[in-house]
């Protein structure tokens, strides 16, 4: 009867009681563990076909007496603990392989067969490299000590602080500029079970935060190289009062509103320099123009260009006084220069200013006026009168002189309305 429980291999017909390997596509297929490790086949039983361990896992690996009494199964449960908590945490790792082990045989057996037995020592080197890698530089790159260490905490009191929003201690600010950066890292965590697309992706991840962590920094030194906080809290103008620089013209302030992009390239100090070369090579051209105006005028020293310029500055004054003589003498004309058409005709003198002012946009002479004022108010006081008359105007006056004559009588009060 005890030869019938016995298992055999059915290609080498040895005896596979402890451990064997079932074909899981043909029927009563059991092969030994030497025989399915070098691949044998029978019948249709081919090696690339699914298997089946049987015997549940109790056979041990190290053999009863080196081993304990660990099966298999066990020696399986405790390698998914050692991944799974960690190296350390032998209550979880006992919990998960069995009430059957203590902490203390898991420590144990995992150190005595996996780290100091013959696995070990073909897996682990003698002398173990240190894994941590510095990938801190000095030139200001991602992760450099320039960047990580904060500025100093900027001095400026409490109430300040508050209005900015500004933490001294930490250096930062309570919003920052791109608030929500750390959520591109907020939720990252390496797994054992990551695929290479899956690392690539959290590595672009962090390359991202860490640009936002650089443009942010930038930003606090942009801020910190132009006084743009002084600036925001009122304080730069105590500043300049203190420290007078050269007075600077409204071009130069339109061109150093237009320029204001170069500051996230150039630092405060590099910024000045650049104006005042600028103003510099303004001042330059100008000499130059100077002096090419005196070779144009045959000045080929120094000296000589003195007496030039005092002479010039004779010649503006005269010119200058001779201007504002003729603009007072024409002022002082203007009235009379005005009526200059019509003043030498017979009838002027009788004329009032407004009526000279009349004939002269009208183009008629005081004698014709006078005639034409004279027959209108004849005809309106015999009409006043009950008079008939019939009106004999010059046959010089057209409809339009008519017109703007009879207004003006009619405004000056010479006629009635209801008469024009």
């Amino acid at each position: 009867m005890a030869e019938l429980g016995k298992k055999y291999c059915v290609y080498c017909l040895a005896e596979v009681s402890p451990l064997r390997f079932r074909c899981t596509e043909c029927a009563d297929i059991e092969l030994c563990p030497e025989c399915f490790s070098a691949g044998a086949e029978i019948g249709p039983h081919r090696r690339w076909h699914g298997y089946q361990l049987v015997d549940g896992g109790r056979f041990t690996l190290w053999g009863a007496e080196a081993e304990g009494g660990w099966s298999s199964r066990e020696e399986q449960l405790l390698l998914d603990a050692i991944e799974q908590f960690g190296f350390g945490n032998w209550e979880d790792m006992a919990a998960h392989v069995g009430a059957s082990r203590t902490p203390q045989e898991v420590m144990e057996h995992y150190v005595s067969m996996y780290i100091h037995g013959n696995l070990g020592k073909a897996c682990i080197p003698d002398t173990i490299p240190n894994r941590v890698t510095d990938h801190t530089c000095p030139s200001g790159g991602p992760l450099s000590p320039s960047l990580t260490t904060p500025l100093p905490p900027l001095d400026i009191s409490v109430a300040e602080q508050q209005q900015l929003g500004y933490m001294p201690l930490r250096d930062d600010y309570e919003i920052e500029y791109d608030q929500e950066a750390e959520t591109l890292i907020s939720g990252l965590s390496v797994n054992y079970d990551d695929d290479d697309v899956e690392i690539e992706l959290k590595r672009a991840h962090v390359d991202m935060y860490v640009r936002k962590l650089k443009e942010r920094q930038r930003r606090k030194n942009i801020a910190r190289d132009y006084n743009l906080v002084p600036a925001f809290l009122g304080k730069d103008k105590k500043d300049k009062e203190k420290a007078p620089k050269r007075k600077i013209t409204k071009e130069e302030k339109e061109l150093r509103l237009k320029l204001r992009p170069l500051y996230q390239f150039m630092s405060c100090k590099e910024f000045e320099d650049f104006f005042e070369n600028m103003h510099k090579e303004r001042i330059l051209r100008a000499k130059i123009r100077e002096l090419q105006r005196y070779r144009r005028n045959g000045i080929t020293k120094m000296e000589e260009s003195a007496e030039y310029e005092a002479a010039r500055h004779k010649r503006e004054k005269r010119k200058e006084n001779k201007n504002i003589a003729s603009s007072k003498r024409g002022k002082e004309e203007g009235k009379e220069g005005e009526f200059a058409a019509i003043e030498n005709l017979p009838g002027f003198e009788l004329l009032s200013d407004r009526e000279k002012v009349l004939c002269s946009s009208l183009n008629l002479s005081p004698a014709r006026y006078v005639t034409v004022k004279t027959i209108i108010i004849k005809d309106h006081l015999q009409k006043r009168q009950g008079i008939p008359s019939k009106s004999r105007l010059p046959s010089y006056l057209d409809k339009v002189l008519k017109k703007r004559i009879l207004n003006f009588l009619t405004e000056s009060g010479w006629i009635s309305r209801d008469a024009s």
